[in-house]
């Protein structure tokens, strides 16, 4: 009797131990379906009635801030606002004028102003259904990630797109939403400065000739000593200010992504 009872005892943790992890295979898809947005469900703070605490809402934007400015470089009109002011900076033979911040900073507003649009429309079909719960995170994501991809298909080139995709060896897309962000990153970001230093050369044009008329002038008086870029510089600016060349400028650049 003793020996039956010891048996019985040795078998029961083995037996509810069996029922216990019996059903898990089972659960397992299920447990892996949402697991982003079950994620972001467990950090929520229960005091808070579901909302993340301050710690975690810090936490999640130091994160994405590490990711941010290669985002705004790779998928929005700053990388060809940046380059155009760069050079229009050296067709006029300015060297720190304007400062690296203030082009930094004009190129970074304007780009907020030139995706405004595309800004609104993530808005409406992603941040706001998820802050009120009709969408889960997941969706939000790829909500938000088709009007990034829907603004940077209408500035790539098909020459690029074409390109990229022969050198990934992928098949003909069906339309352009099918294009993956391997492929299209890549292809934008080479549209993007084919397009900057196409407008940088007809803004270089104006400012050339005013520099061989400067030099012809001196050459003509016997002044070979002095430097044309001393004479040159004062016409340079006087034509740009006439002409009001930053309204023209920011209103080109913000035009040519209609």
């Amino acid at each position: 009797m003793v020996s039956a009872m010891t048996t019985a005892l040795f078998l029961l943790p083995h037996h509810a131990l069996a029922q216990a992890t019996g059903p898990a295979p089972a659960q397992q898809p299920a447990a892996l379906s949402g697991a982003l947005d079950r994620a972001f469900g467990q950090i929520a703070g229960a005091q808070s009635g579901g909302s993340l605490s301050l710690s975690l809402q810090l936490l999640l934007i130091m994160g994405l801030l590490t990711i941010l400015p290669s985002l705004i470089l790779m998928m929005t009109s700053f990388t060809r606002v940046l380059v155009v002011l760069s050079i229009l900076r050296q067709a006029m033979g300015l060297q720190q004028s304007p400062p690296n911040q203030v082009l930094i900073g004009l190129s970074l507003f304007l780009s907020l102003f030139i995706m405004g649009p595309t800004l609104d429309k993530v808005n409406a079909s992603a941040i706001q259904p998820y802050a009120s719960g009709q969408i889960g995170a997941e969706q939000a994501i790829a909500a938000g990630g088709r009007e990034f991809h829907a603004f940077m298909i209408r500035q790539t080139r098909e020459t690029d797109l074409r390109m990229f995709a022969e050198m990934a060896k992928t098949p003909r897309f069906a339309k352009a939403a099918d294009v993956p962000y391997s492929i299209l990153l890549p292809a934008f970001v080479t549209s993007e400065l084919k397009t900057a230093f196409q407008i940088g050369f007809m803004l270089f044009l104006p400012f050339l000739v005013i520099d061989l008329v400067v030099s012809s002038v001196l050459m003509s008086l016997g002044m070979m000593m002095m430097s044309p870029t001393i004479v040159s510089l004062p016409f340079k600016l006087l034509l740009f200010v006439l002409v009001d060349g930053w309204a023209l400028l920011m209103g080109s650049l913000a035009a040519s992504f209609g």
